[in-house]
């Protein structure tokens, strides 16, 4: 049988784009474009989503706002801006499944883990450990170690951190329970994040919430790589806390304002220690200028500062989209998008490489992590060359090349180019 030509490949996936009731809404985004003014093929959402048209617009407003109206910005238009994070916070709650009351967008998602850390782990004589994975995201080893040192503990002692079994790569639901149990008498906190950044794997918050409080334990999510990629349930899930980014899936901007979810059961808590600061204050209040700290109604009680409108504005022209698609439509095409890219890459390029994700599509989102078998330094070769190709995705150390197709911008056609332009990389072709 004769290998299948791009072109007949290319009718199929411009076909499948013509039946996507989806297709849409790639116009709704701005494609970064080469020196020549040619569209690059973006599958890199996963590190920063791309800028809705509406961004633009979005900043604008709050730019002309503050031109012509200074201070009373705050007090003039819709929103006003002592208002501008909390207009938010009905959009933000539908997509990690909450009650509004239990989001705030506020700060930045380092920032939010430390104010939340600084409420939920109060590590005493016996409960000090802080369960993470292995190999987590920096920022957040970072955060939870100098949470520890700060309360006089030591991360080579408190810190317990998961590792695959030898010769895999992923974590085994089994073994991520039975660390919790093992560890439950001295176990104070488990941080765990809904998807894990550099394999994809996609995480069930509900059984580990569930085995962390079995254990006696403050069940925490970092959901970077898991708001606007998956559905969350956060209130159902039973999660004590959470916190989120808005630049990867939102699509709110570089440095955009990140995102806090404390759950209802602990927003009345007398008991739970704050860092405050002055727009955690009850807004009813606030501006009486009080000594006394009256905490705001839900989570915004954790703000503490007012919000940065203009790296706000954006996710105002993002939640909308993500509205009007519905998410159980975006992860339906996502799931059809990354099984579409998984099979071009095996059919066309499986002697080459590994892929280091799920295979089960429920057990991953929009991002696929392949492993060339060649070694690290091929694949940062072909890392490279896909760049200069136009393809932009996104190298991980040691060894990990990350592509992201994203349904509400990325189409068939993209994914068959994406992986076209690999397959040819990887036969020796320039």
């Amino acid at each position: 049988m004769s290998p299948v030509s791009f072109d007949q490949l290319l009718r199929e996936a411009r076909a499948l784009d013509s039946n996507d009731p989806l297709a849409p809404l790639q116009a709704q985004f701005a494609i970064p474009r080469d020196a020549d003014d040619k569209p690059l093929l973006y599958l890199c959402g996963h590190s920063l989503g791309l800028a809705p048209r509406g961004a633009r617009l979005s900043v604008e407003t709050e730019l002309t706002r503050w031109e012509q109206l200074g201070v009373m910005g705050h007090h003039d238009g819709q929103p006003r801006w002592i208002d501008f994070a909390e207009s938010l916070q009905q959009p933000l709650s539908q997509l990690v499944g909450a009650l509004p009351q239990e989001v705030a967008a506020m700060n930045s998602l380092s920032v939010n883990l430390h104010l939340l850390l600084a409420s939920f782990y109060r590590p005493g004589a016996t409960r000090r450990l802080i369960l993470i994975e292995a190999g987590a995201f920096p920022s957040d080893r970072h955060v939870v170690a100098s949470q520890i040192a700060w309360h006089g503990g030591d991360a080579s002692r408190d810190l317990i951190e998961l590792a695959p079994r030898g010769g895999e790569d992923l974590l085994r639901p089994d073994d991520i329970e039975a660390a919790i149990a093992a560890h439950a008498a001295r176990l104070a906190l488990v941080l765990w994040p809904g998807v894990q950044y550099r394999t994809g794997q996609l995480f069930d918050p509900a059984a580990i919430a569930r085995a962390t409080h079995a254990a006696g334990a403050i069940a925490g999510f970092d959901l970077a790589h898991s708001i606007g990629n998956v559905p969350l349930s956060l209130h159902a899930d039973d999660a004590d806390f959470a916190v989120w980014c808005s630049y990867k899936y939102l699509n709110a901007g570089p440095g955009a304002v990140g995102g806090a979810f404390v759950h209802q059961r602990h927003l009345k808590r007398t008991d739970l220690l704050r860092l405050t600061g002055w727009w955690g204050h009850h807004s009813d209040t606030r501006f009486e200028m009080a000594a006394r700290f009256e905490p705001a109604e839900g989570t915004s009680a954790w703000a503490v500062s007012n919000p940065p409108i203009l790296s706000t504005a954006p996710l105002r022209a993002s939640l909308p989209l993500f509205a009007s698609a519905g998410m159980s439509a975006l992860r339906a095409k996502s799931q059809r998008l990354t099984a579409y890219l998984e099979q071009l890459l095996k059919q066309r390029s499986g002697e080459h490489l590994k892929l280091v994700t799920p295979a089960e599509p429920a057990q991953r989102g929009c991002q696929l992590s392949v492993r060339l078998l060649d070694g690290a330094q091929r694949g940062r070769q072909v890392f490279q060359a896909l760049s200069r190709r136009g393809v932009i995705a996104d190298w991980r150390e040691p060894d990990i090349i990350r592509l992201a197709p994203v349904p509400l911008y990325n189409s068939y056609e993209d994914v068959l180019r994406g992986a076209w332009h690999l397959s040819e990389i990887l036969s020796g072709k320039p």
